[in-house]
């Protein structure tokens, strides 16, 4: 097993008896979601990034995996989680999201908020795709955001992407798209106009097909992708505590 990388390790943040599962996205790490994790713990939430396999190391490593393994790891947050806290809520960015869709469809969770969450993907690359079989040991060069702010240190992830798991990321999405009818969770769905990864109507895709009784869609126009780091951070952070709180 690779080593993990500086800052990319998975958290955990003591507070009450409810607790917030969050899951960071796609050759990311639970990095991505400190800043919403502290804002949370000091709402008295006890709060659980845990870091999905294949990921916080090196790319090669994720390479070996597929979405079942990264599945997996949000299952074991949750059932970590679940035997200290009372109630429990789930935050997904990005892919984080599609996860964590499928994980409140499976388990008695609470509320549901997806932050950036892909039904359809920007990079026209994706309709390129080879064959999975021909993948092994191909991998595309990713931009790193930059922010010019103390988040610079929590955008912690791979510079290149391995397009096996390209293919898993797909695979995954579908599945979850076609199952949306079976949420009855509680869902904020959250999405940036600016977001250059994600299609947002991406975002209309999950509220319209959502079985949930009671959601709704907060969208963002200063922000990329990744919203827990990105100017409209705050507003983000605010609107989820708020959502959390509601009764």
């Amino acid at each position: 097993m690779a080593a993990i990388l500086d800052g990319a390790e998975p958290f955990i943040l003591s507070g009450g008896r409810r607790g917030v599962l969050l899951v960071h996205g796609f050759t990311g790490t639970p990095a991505e979601m400190f800043l919403l994790g502290k804002y949370l713990n000091k709402q008295g939430y006890t709060v659980l990034a845990p870091r999905l396999c294949g990921h916080g190391t090196n790319y090669a490593e994720m390479a070996t995996t597929d979405w079942v393994n990264w599945y997996h790891s949000v299952c074991d947050g949750y059932y970590l989680l679940k035997s200290i806290c009372e109630e429990i809520d789930v935050v997904g960015l990005s892919m984080g999201g599609i996860l964590s869709l499928k994980l409140a469809m499976e388990n008695k969770l609470n509320k549901v908020v997806t932050l950036s969450t892909p039904i359809h993907i920007a990079n026209r690359g994706v309709d390129l795709l080879p064959p999975i079989e021909e993948c092994a040991g191909k991998y595309v060069p990713k931009k790193r955001r930059k922010f010019s702010d103390v988040a610079q240190q929590y955008c912690i992830s791979y510079d290149r992407t391995p397009i096996a798991c390209v293919h898993h990321l797909l695979s995954v999405i579908k599945l979850v798209s076609e199952q949306l009818g079976q949420l009855k969770n509680r869902l904020l769905v959250v999405q940036s106009t600016n977001d250059h990864t994600v299609i947002p109507d991406s975002a209309n895709f999950i509220y319209d097909n959502a079985g949930s009784e009671k959601k709704e869609l907060l969208w963002l126009e200063e922000s990329g992708h990744l919203v827990t780091l990105d100017l409209e951070r705050e507003k983000v952070f605010e609107k989820i505590v708020n959502f959390l709180k509601e009764k």
